[in-house]
């Protein structure tokens, strides 16, 4: 299992444990994490788990593809940096112990 932590605007945390292979969306779903609506249900066609990975495991994950990149510029908070559609980024060792900031609305 891999453990890492959802930080939601408000500063709450939650950590989750969760098997490699799942999305980091399907993890906040199934771990009751508001503020991951994922209305598509993870086909990247509404960004809505729009989510903020640390600087410090982007260079783990794997590349945007230009469908995604262009998503997350309809993303209804700002993009940042470490902007990606949460499901597109499946839970592997590179996501241990890292926390994933969720923006203050989808």
């Amino acid at each position: 299992m891999i453990t890492f932590t959802f930080v939601n605007p408000d500063g709450t945390e939650t950590a989750v444990q969760v098997a490699p292979g799942y999305s980091v969306m399907q993890a906040a779903l199934a771990n009751g994490i508001n503020g991951v609506t994922a209305e598509c249900n993870g086909s990247a066609a509404c960004a809505t788990c729009h989510a903020y990975f640390d600087e410090s495991v982007t260079s783990a994950l794997p590349e945007i593809k230009e469908h995604e990149d262009d998503m997350l510029d309809f993303a209804a908070s700002p993009r940042e940096a470490g902007s990606r559609l949460s499901c597109q980024i499946l839970v592997s060792e590179a996501l241990e112990g890292t926390r994933i900031r969720l923006p203050d609305a989808q």
